[in-house]
C-alpha cells in the first residue's frame, strides 16, 4: 500500500453587500478579478432564476449594464440564462443539461466562473451544474432569499432531487464566494422573507445564546419583518453557519452527525408530504418544536426551556403545526411522518443521528428516538396549535 497524505486549504468568501449590480459597487468586480484568465479579464457565465424577475423587472439589463461598465476586467459571454427555480428545478434534470450546454457551447473553463442569483434550491441545481462541468467551474453564489443568505446559500453543497428523495444527487463543493446582496430581501414575499428568521434561531440554538437572546429581544420586529434586525439576524446566522462549516472537523460530511440539521429530520418529511406547499423554514420550524416538545417528554429538557423557544418561533410568525402531520400510513397505521427518521438516516449515512438542545446554546448528538414519545410530542404540538387557534378566533370575534 502507497498512503500520502493530501492537505488542502480551502478559502470560504462570504460578502454582504447593497446593490451588487449598482456600477459603482465594485465588490463583485473585484472578486471576480482576483483569479483572471491569461488576457486579464475573467469570463463569466449568470444563471438567473426566473422568480426573480418579478420584483426586479430591470435585472437582466443591470446585470449586463454592470458588466459593460467593468469590460475591462470581466466579460459577460452570453445575456443571464433567466431559468426556472424552487423546488421543482431540482427535479427537473433538463435544467441541469441546460447549463452544462451553454458551458460547452461559450467555452466557459475552470479558470472561468458560473455566477448563480437565486434562492436555495436554484442554487443547489446550478451549483452541481457548475460543480460537475469540466470537474468543477469556479462558482459565485447570489443568495436571494434570508433563507440562503443565511443558510443553504452560504454553504458548501450542491444537489438535485432523485428516486423521489431530496439531495440524492449532488457534491461537495465550496464555492469561489458566497455574494449576499441584502437588496434582493426587499423585494421578497412576507413568507420568503419570515422564513430564513427560522435558521438563525436553530444556529443560535446550537451554537450562541447571546445570539438567541438577541433574537428574543428583537421578537416583534422580526415579527413584523422590520429589514434592519432581519438583516442582522441572516449576517449573524451565516457566519455561524461557516464557522461551523470551516471548524467542526468534518466540512464535507464524512461523519454521522449533523448538527446544523436540527429539526430536518421531520422538516424534509414534511416537504415530501406536503409537495412542498409547506416551504422549508415553516417545516424546519414545526421540525425543531416535535424535537423540542420531544426533549422535553424524555427530561432532555426542562418545559420552562421549551415553552421559551416556542413562544420566539411563534413570536416571529411561525404556526407550529400542519394537518401533513396527521397522515397516516395504511400499512403500519402509524403517521408516515415517522419515516422521517430512516430517511434521514439513510440520507446521512451510517448510523441514525438527531441533534437534539438540552439548553440554550448547546447540542447533543443521539442515536435513537423513541417511538411513544416522537407520537407524544406530536400530540402535545397539535394540542398547543390547537389552543393558540381557538384563542385567535376568540380574540378576532
Amino acid at each position: 500500500m502507497i498512503q500520502r497524505s493530501i492537505p488542502l486549504t480551502f478559502e470560504h468568501r462570504i460578502v454582504f453587500t447593497h446593490g451588487a449590480f449598482e456600477t459603482a459597487n465594485l465588490t463583485l468586480r473585484d472578486l471576480l478579478a482576483e483569479a483572471t484568465e491569461l488576457d486579464g479579464r475573467a469570463k463569466v457565465l449568470v444563471l438567473v432564476e426566473s422568480g426573480l424577475m418579478a420584483g426586479n423587472p430591470k435585472l437582466t439589463d443591470r446585470i449586463q449594464g454592470y458588466f459593460t461598465r467593468h469590460a475591462d476586467a470581466v466579460s459577460l459571454v452570453a445575456e443571464p440564462m433567466v431559468m426556472p427555480g424552487g423546488e421543482a428545478c431540482k427535479n427537473d434534470w433538463s435544467l441541469v443539461e441546460k447549463i452544462w450546454r451553454a458551458i460547452e457551447f461559450h467555452k466557459v473553463c475552470r479558470h472561468s466562473f458560473v455566477i448563480a442569483i437565486g434562492g436555495g434550491a436554484f442554487i443547489d441545481m446550478a451549483g452541481f451544474a457548475a460543480a460537475t462541468a469540466h470537474r468543477g467551474i469556479r462558482l459565485i453564489r447570489m443568495p436571494t432569499t434570508t433563507l440562503s443568505q443565511g443558510d443553504g446559500g452560504v454553504g458548501v453543497k450542491n444537489g438535485v432531487n432523485y428516486f423521489g428523495k431530496k439531495n440524492w444527487v449532488g457534491t461537495f463543493s465550496v464555492p469561489f464566494a458566497v455574494v449576499n446582496d441584502l437588496d434582493f430581501l426587499k423585494s421578497l414575499p412576507e413568507r420568503a422573507l419570515r422564513d430564513g428568521i427560522i435558521e438563525a434561531i436553530k444556529v443560535s440554538l446550537i451554537r450562541d445564546r447571546p445570539f438567541f437572546e438577541y433574537l428574543e429581544k428583537k421578537a416583534d420586529e422580526l415579527g413584523r419583518l422590520k429589514l434592519e434586525p432581519v438583516e442582522r439576524a441572516i449576517r449573524r446566522s451565516a457566519e455561524l453557519h461557516v464557522d461551523h462549516i470551516a471548524t467542526s472537523g468534518d466540512p464535507f460530511e464524512y461523519g454521522s452527525a449533523r448538527p446544523l440539521d436540527f429539526g430536518h429530520w421531520v422538516a424534509h418529511k414534511l416537504e415530501q408530504l406536503s409537495s412542498f406547499s409547506v416551504t422549508h423554514g415553516e417545516a424546519v420550524a414545526i421540525g425543531m418544536a416535535v424535537d423540542l416538545l420531544y426533549s422535553v417528554r424524555v427530561g432532555l429538557l426542562n418545559r420552562e426551556t421549551g415553552d421559551r423557544i416556542l413562544a420566539l418561533m411563534e413570536a416571529v410568525g411561525f404556526g407550529l403545526w400542519s394537518d401533513f402531520l396527521d397522515q397516516i400510513d395504511q400499512t403500519s397505521g402509524k403517521p408516515v411522518i415517522l419515516a422521517g427518521l430512516e430517511e434521514f438516516r439513510e440520507h446521512l449515512g451510517g448510523k441514525l443521528t438527531i441533534t437534539l438542545i438540552p439548553e440554550i446554546g448547546r447540542k447533543v448528538e443521539v442515536h435513537m428516538m423513541n417511538e411513544s414519545a416522537v407520537l407524544g410530542a406530536l400530540g402535545d404540538l397539535e394540542a398547543r396549535y390547537r389552543v393558540k387557534e381557538s384563542d385567535c378566533e376568540a380574540r378576532a370575534n
